[in-house]
């Protein structure tokens, strides 16, 4: 800490209230009021991790637990502290991320009329943060008065034990202060348990991924598991993102897991339907919180999840405070105006792309931040058209809402998060289409499942095949030829989805994956290969698809598609007809030259392209027609 920064003076109470004022309607009431600060040696992004996670706080805190469900647009929180029953009404927090927080509850019942909180963080250098804490509450008489006084104070020496412990444990990257163990398994879980260890570890999958996930759901944190996140579970574990998804998938059919086709919100990305089945999905989605109605059609509007199954371990959803902040990552800011009114704010963002929006409302404009000579004031409005701004990492935000109702202005990450697990991924995994086969989507659902690798393979002369073999020779051979396309695809992370006649159709997540795929493909089938007379030409495209139901399987369809399947008149025997789009794709210009492999480049042209399809033809092995 610098000299400087340690001689920062302190804010008082009423400096405090001057940046973030008590609510209007109830500032001429009496009012207690706590206020503390703590100097914590953390940065000011860690401590807001910590502060913005404030069901966990309050509960490292002995806070009583809160429960709260949505009415009428209106969320609205309960608890019993003491024994006493306690209702109001949440009205949306206030917050820029790693700056400040403002709460506000409204009591129907209980000891207060409104309780208002107020977080705030200033940064003293790069590696320590003054936090302060005030609270408001307006008493409903003299005799909950008394019952305030005596509780809040002890709030405050709380914090000071924690928030040390706390820091030491982050900079150990074990904070464990905010961790809570299971209560244990009953004897007949433990038994189940260790059964389906075994079943999973005899079926070849990753011992490691198998004992980390087990173990955990034995032992783990109740919020941590009540929704379970194969991505982020593998970044914790340390373990290979496929083999704890494999893992999942097969203790899904063994009891230990169920899955889950949560239909995200577009807005607060929170799950605004959970579906236990794929074929549950309808083609709308709506959150009550946000106000809005939306189509389940975007790459981003489903998320597959897991549960434990409660007959291993009931897992409820357990919270001890709304969090805001922790609950919405993605919202740097989030802040109410009233009619008529303007708010300034000097928000910290990292350089990237955001997007602006207000509540209830599909208007969208967008920041990219970081630009030097971007602008260094933005002036937005509810009456602004959307637009795209360039603003220079340090700018001034100011929020105008000139409509005649009060807007809750929203600044968000314009990117999804890297943790969501899209049905993209899962279809295109040979072990899901596998032990899933009844899931299917609704008729009338298009999934949209953003960028594909699809790979066809075509038999070369099989006309000839059928002529000169006979019917039930060649039907042999082709039923023989799939078995080890199909091993082929699935070991290199794809799925097949669909043959047509002796064509195979797979589907990958990595273009990578499916050009070594179809040089596994080509080596199996090799010219000098004696007992097999198969020979075959594979096209490869990559690209945005959707997913829809044919018969009861889950297909893929769109221009992505299509071209794959044209690129094929490209090739020959024992060669890969590839788009640019694969050529380019991370990782595989470089592998071709490294293989080293022989290239040629091709353009397919039809009138029913808007442009030609530029490629690459790949001569695996010489010698076709």
């Amino acid at each position: 800490m610098t000299a400087a920064a340690s001689a920062l003076p302190l804010l008082t109470k009423e400096e405090c209230l001057a940046q973030h004022p008590f609510p209007k309607e109830f500032a001429a009431a009496k009012r207690l009021e706590w206020f503390w600060h703590y100097d914590v040696d953390l940065s000011a992004k860690d401590l807001w991790t910590l502060v913005a996670d404030s069901s966990r706080m309050n509960r490292a805190l002995q806070v009583s637990e809160m429960k709260f469900e949505d009415r009428n647009g209106q969320r609205i929180g309960s608890s019993r502290p003491g024994g006493f029953f306690h209702e109001w009404q949440e009205v949306p927090w206030n917050w820029v991320a790693e700056r400040f927080i403002e709460s506000v509850r409204i009591y129907r019942s209980g000891f207060s009329k409104v309780v208002y909180a107020v977080f705030m963080l200033q940064p003293l250098s790069t590696e320590k943060t003054r936090l302060y804490v005030y609270f408001g509450a307006v008493p409903k008489n003299p005799l909950t008065s008394l019952a305030l006084r005596l509780g809040f104070p002890s709030v405050g020496r709380e914090y000071a034990k924690l928030l040390p412990r706390l820091a030491d444990e982050v900079r150990e990257r074990r904070p464990l202060s905010l961790v809570q163990p299971g209560p244990g398994l009953s004897e007949a879980a433990q038994q189940r348990l260790a059964t389906i260890r075994q079943d999973l570890i005899a079926k070849g999958l990753d011992v490691r991924a198998v004992n980390q996930l087990l173990d955990w759901i034995a032992n783990g944190d109740e919020q941590e598991l009540f929704r379970i996140q194969v991505r982020e579970r593998a970044r914790a574990f340390q373990v290979d993102e496929d083999a704890l998804l494999r893992v999942c998938l097969h203790a899904t059919r063994l009891g230990l897991l169920e899955l889950s086709w949560d239909v995200m919100c577009p807005h607060c990305r929170g799950v605004s339907k959970q579906n236990g089945s794929l074929g549950d999905i309808s083609t709308q989605g709506a959150c009550e919180v946000c106000l809005i109605d939306f189509g389940t059609d975007s790459s981003d509007a489903v998320e597959i999840t897991f549960h434990v199954h409660p007959s291993i371990r009931e897992v409820p959803l357990r919270t001890f405070c709304s969090a805001e902040p922790a609950t919405k990552e993605h919202i740097r800011v989030q802040h109410s105006v009233p009619p008529d009114g303007k708010q300034i704010l000097l928000p910290p963002l990292p350089k990237g792309r955001y997007r602006l929006r207000w509540q209830g409302h599909k208007r969208y404009g967008y920041l990219d931040v970081g630009v030097p000579s971007g602008a260094r004031e933005i002036d937005w409005r509810t009456s602004s058209q959307p637009c795209e701004i360039s603003v220079d990492s340090d700018f001034a935000l100011q929020l105008h809402n000139d409509s005649s109702e009060t807007a809750l202005f929203v600044l968000e990450t314009a990117q999804w998060s890297d943790l969501a697990l899209r049905p993209g991924r899962i279809f295109s995994l040979q072990e899901f289409r596998d032990l899933f086969r009844e899931e299917y989507l609704s008729a009338d659902v298009q999934l949209a499942i953003g960028q594909q690798t699809i790979l066809f393979t075509d038999m070369v002369g099989s006309t000839e095949l059928y002529a000169k073999q006979g019917d039930a020779v060649a039907f042999r051979e082709v039923r023989r030829h799939f078995a080890d396309v199909f091993r082929i695809i699935a070991e290199h992370r794809g799925a097949v989805v669909k043959t047509i006649g002796d064509a195979v159709m797979g589907a990958f997540t990595s273009p990578l994956d499916a050009v070594l795929s179809a040089k596994a493909i080509h080596d199996c089938f090799h010219p000098g290969r004696s007992d097999s007379l198969t020979k075959l030409r594979i096209s490869v495209n990559v690209g945005p698809c959707i997913a829809v139901k044919l018969n009861t399987d889950i297909d893929y369809f769109g221009h992505t598609v299509n071209v794959a399947a044209k690129l094929q008149s490209l090739a020959g025997a024992w060669q890969v007809a590839l788009s640019d789009e694969v050529y380019f794709a991370p990782g595989v210009a470089n592998w071709l030259a490294k293989a080293p492999a022989k290239l040629e480049a091709v353009r397919y042209e039809s009138p029913s392209l808007l442009s030609p399809i530029s490629g690459k033809r790949w001569t695996v092995y010489e010698g076709g027609p």
